[in-house]
């Protein structure tokens, strides 16, 4: 546990209580693979296509307050972490809402998160080639 939280909070954006409130509500973090992980935060996006109409996909179940602890997180690493920023601007130059592409940053968050404790790695920025 005193790994993954090491880990978690080298994430820009992921601090001490962050991730303290990750590792309770998602002890598994670093077993499972993506899918699992944004699944049990709530952060899996459902379509709603009953026949041939297609309505807006929203987010549901999982551990809501697992979801809830990612919020502020994301909303950070929207302004200090360089790859979500990166990834923020993009989402919202092709006119995603607001609120979504900080949801769509929960999920990369949640991922990245599941994905550097299940290597036991830190997180390092990705480099840059200009």
């Amino acid at each position: 546990m005193a790994r993954a939280r090491e880990i978690l909070c080298s994430i820009p954006g992921i601090g001490p209580v962050a991730a303290a409130l990750i590792l309770a509500f998602l002890p598994e973090i670093g077993r499972l693979d993506g899918t699992q992980a944004a699944s049990l935060a709530g952060l899996a996006p459902f379509s709603r296509e009953p026949g041939q109409r297609t309505g807006r996909s929203f987010i549901s179940g999982g551990r809501k307050p697992l979801r809830d602890a990612l919020c502020r997180p994301a909303l950070l690493a929207m302004r200090f972490n360089p790859d979500l920023k990166v990834k923020h601007a993009q989402l919202r130059e092709a006119g995603t809402p607001a609120k979504v592409a900080i949801v769509a940053l929960m999920r990369k968050l949640m991922l990245t998160a599941n994905a550097l404790v299940k290597a036991d790695r830190l997180w390092t920025p990705k480099a840059t080639f200009a």
